[in-house]
């Protein structure tokens, strides 16, 4: 069954739950209405009939009678009944009157009473003159009551049906009003495939779920359609990149193969294919390392550091490649809060995206000055790496992150594109972020902030980790 007969069923079921339940009430009320409003009646009735009977003038009765007879509705049916009370359990029976054991005793416990026989009510009431006591019985058929109480019973039963089919089709008004913007979702989604992925739908500017949803579904086919794009590039640059110095490697050993050569042709040719297979063993390790977080975003975390001796880990490296490298190192924080510096990480990837990108500012300012400053709070650690290179343009920016990407005044540098891709990636599986501010020309500044509220809370006393 689809959601809109759903909807329609359920909403048939309890608006015929509703109805019922208000036709019960109804009717209840209504009968009970005319039962008080009848025993009322014969209520005046009863005391009447006690005046008349304890009146000893024919005067007085008389009046009684026509006051009862004119000033008094007829009633259908109508007996009057006066029987004496002898003692407390006892009194003048009427042979006339068949009703039940237990309508006498309450009458004379509470004084007043009434039974029901076939729309025929029999109403009690004890009276006293001059230290006699008196049971008044006046009985009447209620056909008024009775024929009303069936005329509100048929009114409720034909209009309860009509409402329930109202119901039915206002039902199938509704499922189709909540379904249809859902539906057209279904339609325009259905068009849409991996080789139309620049389409979106409709933007809807009510403030509602559908729009919500429709919003939400447009930010996923923008990410959808980027990852896409992001991978269709790495493919084809991957292949690219492979291929050239494979190709190279290819043709350099056909030529060599072609006829004896001089030795110093054969070492020439074993530098160049030498070059080209190191080129390609930087670039395969390159990609292994950048496969090696991931795709998920998320690795497992083994060990517990301290950045401030990662970031000191890493100087040590860079001056083994980079001997006359530049590097200042930085660190805001006082001893005692030292602490606060621990971070819970894979320690060899951590050190390599950090790598990556002070390399960077090594690289592209021609080895000139890079400052690397660290802070650290109870929020958050921030490292912030600043050289005075050539800087990045604006346009540049957005893709930094792809895989290969490289602007066009970093063109003159040896580098893939991979280094910076692979630190974003390794620093967001860390629960961190980067930020990079550039101008083209002045330097570059990337921050990266690992904030503590999102990173996995550690233990430092049971961390094997010396402050």
């Amino acid at each position: 069954m689809d959601i809109r007969k759903k909807i329609t069923f359920t909403y048939v079921a309890l608006s015929t739950f509703s109805t019922l339940l208000l036709c019960v009430i109804v009717f209840v009320l209504f009968r009970e209405n005319n039962r008080y409003h009848f025993l009322k009646r014969l209520e005046d009735r009863a005391k009447i009939v006690a005046s008349i009977h304890f009146q000893n003038d024919p005067e007085k009765s008389k009046y009684y009678r026509e006051l009862k007879k004119n000033g008094l509705e007829e009633l259908i049916e109508e007996e009057e009944f006066v029987l004496k009370i002898n003692s407390a359990n006892s009194f003048d029976y009427n042979t006339n009157l068949n009703l039940p054991n237990e309508f006498y005793t309450n009458v004379l416990r509470t004084g007043e009473d009434y039974f029901e026989v076939n729309s025929k009510y029999y109403l009690g009431q004890v009276f006293k003159e001059n230290n006699q006591r008196y049971i008044v019985i006046v009985a009447a058929r209620d056909r008024r009551g009775k024929t009303t109480t069936i005329f509100i019973a048929k009114i409720l039963i034909f209009g309860g049906i009509a409402f329930i089919l109202l119901a039915f089709f206002l039902g199938r008004f509704l499922a189709k009003r909540v379904i249809n913007p859902v539906a057209r979702i279904t339609r325009e989604v259905n068009r849409i495939s991996a080789s139309n992925l620049h389409n979106r739908l409709p933007e809807v500017k009510n403030s509602d779920e559908i729009s919500d949803l429709t919003e939400t579904f447009n930010d996923m086919l923008d990410r959808l359609e980027t990852s896409f794009e992001i991978q269709a590039n790495f493919i084809n640059n991957a292949s690219h990149e492979l291929k050239t110095p494979i190709t190279t490697i290819i043709a350099e050993s056909e030529i060599m193969l072609l006829k004896e050569r001089d030795v110093s042709e054969y070492i020439q040719s074993l530098e160049n294919i030498y070059n080209q297979a190191s080129k390609l063993g930087n670039l395969t390790e390159s990609l292994l390392k950048l496969t090696q977080t991931g795709y998920d975003g998320k690795k497992q975390v083994l060990d517990i550091a301290r950045i401030d001796e990662l970031l000191m880990d890493v100087k040590s490296d860079l001056d083994k490649i980079y001997p006359d490298n530049r590097v200042s190192m930085k660190f805001n924080f006082a001893p005692k809060d030292s602490n606060l510096l621990l971070i819970p990480c894979n320690k060899p990837l951590l050190e390599l995206a950090i790598n990556n990108i002070i390399t960077n500012g090594v690289k592209y300012s021609d080895n000139n000055e890079v400052f690397v400053t660290l802070s650290a709070n109870q929020e958050m650690i921030k490292i912030a790496i600043n050289d005075i290179g050539i800087g990045i343009p604006p346009e540049d920016i957005p893709h930094l992150y792809e895989p290969f990407f490289r602007g066009k005044i970093a063109t003159k540098y040896i580098g893939y594109g991979l280094g910076l891709p692979l630190a974003s990636k390794i620093i967001r599986m860390h629960d961190g972020e980067i930020q990079v501010q550039s101008e083209q020309n002045k330097g570059t500044i990337v921050t990266i902030v690992f904030n503590k509220s999102k990173i996995k809370k550690i233990n430092i006393k049971n961390s094997n980790v010396e402050s």
